[in-house]
């Protein structure tokens, strides 16, 4: 029996903590224990006390009417002085771990009244400092105010600035920007009492200005001042999660931002028929999407009752162990009215305070942790990438270099794979047979030949085949690898009863099948022999981007020289690739990452990566269809080539000149719509492969469920852009992609380019905004 901590039983963990908005008492080590107790994991403290809050706007109201009084406007702006003790009720202590800061909410760094923003960012560099001393990791700084009259958002630039320097007074502190899902008129806090926002003088900015819901508003103001701050690893999203969610492509594109943590208020919650606080299935939905991520996000219980016990020491204050009863599990009716929802926020609040709330004093909590253990199974794909999610990996060069036996190990992990292939190797000796066709052997039998037969899983799914159809083959394994090798002669004795011939070769070079058999080492295969034509190949060679491990310059002398010319074929037949462009911010920091430590690659790159916290931007039109649209990008079929294509030359070893592998180039140019304004990070890359017949497999997202649903051997590629492409509403992504080669090595460039429909005037067509530079994976290209 496994241990609850295995990996397979591995559940992420909630990590939760409570904040109060007007929190009574210092966060005193006893606090935290208390809080501790309750199954609480931390507590949020603000930074300075109501008397700094006191004193600033007391300074701003004085030279406010100096201002009014003062012909002069040269008045120079007033200074915030250094905290002192009674500003300040958080020092430095051993419990630090568990508090994260709170940046005073009432500043406004986006005002567009200079005095406000000079006022707010003295203010956020003092409290940032002060934090950073005390060694807090994370402070909370509230988000730019977007809606100022007329103006929209014209405040996110500065608002970036300032944040900015902030990074740079706290160099080890993380910023945490709080958020609201969406840009709503309803979710302005400038009702905050003593907040600065409203005391913006009128000649600043204009009156009126519409009450509009921009979906993407608070996402659109995020991306400016992450690329301010040049995708700072320290900067993290603190997301605030309302009572009515946002469309389906609205979530996504957060899911692919830094979470660092999710505000929960008691707002977000409903009552359910017994008076519990509970959330809508899709709210509980969305968590359990967010908390999948590589490094899930913190949850932070916002206003819904302080810590009990406070008060009273002594008192036996239940711990939240997520064990409730079936009545506070119950979920709410379905999503309320504005009026219902107001109505029900009162029933909730009533009926906190009696009997049933009184049994538990903190049901949010309870929630949460009830919610944490009720956390839907893994699937078989991420608990086989568990730890490899949006981990960047180089691609392997699998010709040059000699891999390892746990490499071998963990691609053999993948039974779908190797049922489709031996589903598709049964039935092409079924065919075979059905068709009267004789084998290549001089006993008749055919040829079955395994190349690049690693540790030898397909050989042994290969005669399990033949058994299961009752067929008699002739079986060859063909390997380079020398280490492997001698597993191979290991099986052959103790697993295959030596039916398999085995060949330490590069498949390139071997002249074929041949009888007698020689003992398989390159030195000895010169004595004279017979060789005849392979019938069935078979090949594992497909990477991540189908091509991008040499399967067509690994198959070509095959192909030409060594397959039966007549009715032999290979398995697989043929392979697709498909592209789609992907908003993927997580992974270009890390890129920008290892650009900063001496990478002059690292852009350069396509990396395999199991892309999970990622955005598609190429949608079909509606704003709840999630489908992205994947394009194919080119295509190569195992056959053999009419000789004009081939027929030059052999340098003696089956391999083919440089000019000859100019056929293997590929080009595509793709354009895609994006109905959504994003930001390109990069391409995504998938295939899809024909085994044999009707058996097939894919990492197409749109086709692998149908076609190898469970599928693990293969991530997904990406090729990043140095430069992400901002793209507005409406507008189209074109694609050019090249697969090139000089004879030695293959290599990818790839570039984009963003356009937008002008239709005005008699001279209407697509005006280009951008393009990004061309990537070339050239240096580190696949040696052949």
């Amino acid at each position: 029996m496994d241990s609850p901590t295995s990996p397979d039983e591995y559940m992420p963990i909630f990590y939760v903590g409570q904040h109060e908005s007007k929190r009574p008492l210092p966060v005193t080590d006893q606090v935290l224990r208390q809080a501790q107790d309750c199954n609480y994991d931390m507590l949020t403290s603000p930074i300075t006390t109501p008397f700094f809050h006191s004193r600033v706007l007391a300074l701003f109201s004085n030279h406010s009417a100096n201002l009014t009084s003062c012909s002069s406007t040269d008045l120079p702006n007033p200074t915030v002085p250094p905290l002192s003790p009674v500003d300040t009720s958080l020092p430095p202590a051993s419990a630090i771990s568990q508090i994260v800061g709170i940046v005073s909410p009432w500043i406004d760094l986006s005002s567009p009244d200079p005095l406000i923003y000079d006022i707010s960012r003295q203010v956020l560099d003092l409290e940032i400092a002060y934090a950073a001393f005390c060694g807090l990791s994370s402070v909370i700084v509230p988000g730019p105010k977007l809606r100022y009259g007329n103006a929209h958002g014209e405040g996110v630039a500065q608002y970036a600035h300032a944040t900015q320097d902030a990074l740079g007074i706290g160099n080890y502190t993380q910023i945490l920007v709080k958020l609201p899902m969406m840009d709503h008129p309803d979710y302005e806090e400038d009702d905050m009492m003593g907040s600065l926002a409203p005391f913006a003088r009128p000649e600043y900015f204009e009156q009126g200005g519409k009450q509009e819901v921009d979906f993407l508003g608070t996402w659109d103001a995020w991306h400016v001042i992450r690329t301010v701050c040049k995708y700072n690893a320290r900067l993290f999203v603190a997301l605030s999660i309302p009572r009515h969610l946002p469309p389906p492509y609205v979530q996504s594109r957060w899911h692919s931002e830094p979470l660092r943590l999710l505000s929960l208020t008691s707002q977000a919650f409903l009552p359910n028929p017994q008076g519990y606080p509970v959330l809508t299935k899709d709210h509980r939905a969305l968590i359990f999407r967010y908390m999948r991520i590589r490094n899930p996000p913190w949850i932070l219980l916002c206003d819904v009752g302080p810590v009990p016990g406070l008060n009273d020491p002594d008192a036996i204050i239940p711990r939240a162990d997520g064990f409730i009863s079936p009545d506070a599990a119950t979920d709410a009716a379905d999503s309320p009215t504005p009026a219902e929802a107001s109505l029900q926020q009162e029933v909730l609040q009533q009926r906190s305070h009696e009997s049933k709330a009184r049994k538990d004093p903190t049901p949010h909590l309870s929630y949460i942790r009830n919610l944490q253990r009720k956390q839907p199974p893994r699937t078989i794909l991420e608990r086989f990438g568990a730890g490899y999610q949006d981990y960047l990996q180089g691609p392997l060069q699998p010709l040059s270099d000699n891999l390892e036996s746990i490499t071998y190990e963990v691609f053999e992990k993948d039974p779908v794979k190797y049922d489709l292939y031996e589903r598709a190797i049964r039935l092409a000796l079924t065919d075979w047979v059905a068709a009267g066709q004789p084998g290549s052997s001089p006993s008749g039998a055919i040829v079955v030949t395994v190349v690049g037969a690693g540790r030898g899983p397909l050989v042994t799914r290969t005669l399990r085949a033949a058994e299961d159809a009752g067929v008699h083959i002739e079986l060859w394994a063909v390997e380079k690898n020398p280490n492997a090798y001698v597993l191979l002669q290991r099986h052959n004795e103790a697993e295959w009863s030596s039916q398999v011939h085995l060949v330490q070769s590069d498949m390139r070079c071997w002249s074929g099948p041949c009888t007698p058999v020689p003992n398989a080492q390159p030195s000895t295969q010169q004595q004279q022999t017979k060789r005849y034509k392979v019938d069935i190949l078979i090949s594992e060679l497909l990477g991540s981007f189908a091509d991008n491990e040499l399967s067509p310059e690994c198959l070509d002398p095959l192909m030409h020289n060594l397959l039966n010319p007549t009715q032999g074929l290979s398995i697989p037949s043929a392979y697709t690739s498909y592209l789609t462009p992907i908003a993927a911010p997580k992974l270009h920091t890390d890129i920008l990452a290892r650009a900063a430590v001496g990478d002059a690659q690292a852009y350069n790159t396509p990396y395999v990566v199991m892309l999970h916290a990622v955005d598609f931007l190429s949608l079909p039109s509606s704003t709840t269809n999630l489908n992205p649209i994947i394009l194919p990008a080119w295509s190569f079929h195992n056959r053999r080539r009419p000789s004009t294509t081939s027929s030059s030359s052999d340098n003696g070893k089956g391999e083919e000149n440089q000019s000859n592998n100019k056929h293997n180039t590929r080009a595509a140019h793709l354009s895609f719509p994006l109905p959504n304004r994003g930001t390109v990070h990069g391409l995504a890359g998938y295939f899809e492969a024909s085994l044999y017949g009707p058996v097939t497999l894919s990492t197409h997202p749109g086709t692998m469920e149908a076609q190898s649903a469970g599928m693990m051997s293969w991530f997904p590629i990406f090729f990043p852009l140095k430069e992400p492409l901002y793209c507005p509403i409406s507008s189209t992504l074109t694609v050019h992609m090249y697969r090139c080669t000089d004879g030695r090595k293959v290599w990818y460039e790839w570039m984009t380019e963003s356009f937008l429909d002008d239709n005005r005037g008699a001279r209407s067509g697509k005006v280009r905004l951008g393009c990004s530079g061309v990537g070339s994976s050239r240096e580190g290209g696949c040696l052949m």
